[in-house]
């Protein structure tokens, strides 16, 4: 019951705010919040660094040399999740714009709101069993989902959840926030570990917040 409640205040945002250029979904991301529901239980937390992936002319875009079998879920209708690893971590993005233009956002950093128990847990799981240790206290927080790779850890996604509908609000989801980070307090640097476009202020950040995966200009 307990968590049906929780549930109640996370509504998922509709197919139509994806729907729209990539900056500015990117932009508009920023102090929404993610939310996972597995059999363990929820996690959620407040979205605090993005990067936008443009559909034309950005070749750090893994849809840049068209369609494959590990890119299709860019493809897709807005409002759907690509999920793809790296180093044999994963990292989550939001697709936007239309079916047929492959745009999308990649989620860097979210401030741990709900079931931080539960993401320790999980990041143990994968070998960080000296967590607690380094990081105690709202330090400790602060390293459960800072950066991409560990935000996918904490959340438990996958490439399962590749092509999963975020609109849906079941086990993957991203809800509409009551207020929104005040433009003053977005800060833009360029895109993190890309070796192409590397110079493009497409990274967009709450400024001052400790949860980023790392600062930056504004």
């Amino acid at each position: 019951m307990a968590q049906a409640a929780k549930l109640a205040a996370y509504s998922p945002l509709p197919r139509v705010f994806y729907d729209r250029d990539v900056v500015v979904v990117a932009r508009e991301l920023l102090d929404q919040s993610l939310v996972r529901v597995a059999a363990e239980g929820l996690v959620a937390g407040r979205i605090v660094e993005v990067e936008a992936y443009l559909a034309q002319n950005d070749p750090a875009n893994h849809a840049h040399c068209g369609q494959t079998q590990r890119n299709a879920s860019m493809f897709g209708p807005p409002g759907h999740a690509y999920v793809y690893a790296i180093h044999s971590r994963w990292c989550l993005n939001a697709v936007t714009e239309p079916a047929g233009v492959p745009s999308a956002v990649l989620l860097r950093a979210v401030e741990p709101l709900e079931g931080l128990a539960l993401m320790e847990q999980r990041r143990q799981t994968r070998g960080h069993s000296t967590l607690r240790k380094k990081a105690a206290g709202p330090l400790f927080a602060r390293e459960l989902a800072r950066g991409p790779a560990r935000l996918c850890e904490a959340f438990a996604i996958d490439r399962a959840l590749d092509g999963w509908d975020l609109t849906r609000g079941e086990q993957l989801w991203i809800a509409a926030s009551e207020s929104l980070v005040h433009p003053a307090e977005v800060g833009v640097s360029p895109r993190v570990g890309v070796t192409s476009a590397c110079d493009v202020l497409l990274r967009f950040f709450v400024v001052g917040s400790p949860f980023v995966s790392r600062p930056g200009r504004r």
